[in-house]
């Protein structure tokens, strides 16, 4: 059994199937990042490491040094304790401990949303960024997310997502996670799946529903340029502004 964090709302984590779409839906944006983007020697952080796992899963891709930054001392000993090559570090995303473009890639994935200083915490991204770096942010998109998670201070749409970062960085990159064939297939026959894991405790899921949360996977969805406002959420590629 996966160690992971308990549940509060904030944050998902591998190992609780009724939690799987969501950490699924999670993973897949690390995969493409492992998949797509070359993963050299620089410095990789992850800002806003939460459970740790993206970070480990940029560490076993190649990353030769991953730091994880996070602001929770409780979430930061998990990290240490079940990813140990994980480099951590505490800190504030909008006023972090490191020095100017002490990295080569930053990636925040499902971060943005939670933070009141969103500016801010570009422009930081900016500052200890290498001038030839990589930022990969992603965060659900306004158009489609269920409302109401109250951890989350702003949600964007794409064109406010783009123009969050326009003062500081060029994006090379704009696209959108879907659902895969398989997960449409079955909401064409029994409606949003979204929707129908937020009707009811997991505990009072049809037979359906619950072997469809277990058995999503990060292959289950599917990341393309396009159909932005239609997506379920928003990764930008970027590159600083110098």
């Amino acid at each position: 059994m996966t160690e992971t964090l308990p549940l509060t709302g904030e944050r998902t984590a591998p190992g609780i199937w009724h939690e799987n779409y969501w950490f699924a839906r999670h993973d897949a944006a690390y995969r493409w990042i492992t998949a797509e983007l070359p993963i050299g020697t620089g410095r990789f952080l992850d800002a806003g490491c939460g459970e740790g796992y993206g970070a480990e899963l940029l560490r076993l891709a190649g990353a030769s040094s991953v730091t994880g930054l996070d602001y929770e001392d409780t979430t930061l000993r998990h990290v240490r304790r079940v990813y140990p090559q994980v480099n951590v570090a505490r800190g504030n995303l909008v006023r972090t401990p490191f020095a100017d473009s002490a990295f080569a890639t930053i990636t925040s994935l499902q971060t943005i949303e939670h933070l009141w200083e969103q500016p801010r915490f570009v422009a930081e991204c900016a500052r200890i960024l290498e001038p030839t770096g990589t930022l990969i942010l992603s965060t659900p998109n306004r158009l489609t997310f269920p409302s109401g998670n109250w951890y989350h201070t702003r949600e964007l749409t794409a064109a406010e997502f783009a123009e969050l970062l326009e003062p500081h960085f060029v994006i090379t990159q704009a696209l959108g996670l879907h659902h895969g064939d398989r997960l449409t297939s079955w909401e064409a026959q029994h409606g949003s799946c979204v929707d129908a894991q937020l009707a009811a405790e997991h505990d009072q899921w049809d037979d359906t529903l619950a072997a469809l949360v277990r058995s999503t996977s990060y292959a289950d969805f599917e990341i393309r340029p396009g159909d932005l406002d239609e997506s379920l959420d928003l990764i930008l590629v970027a590159r600083p502004k110098r």
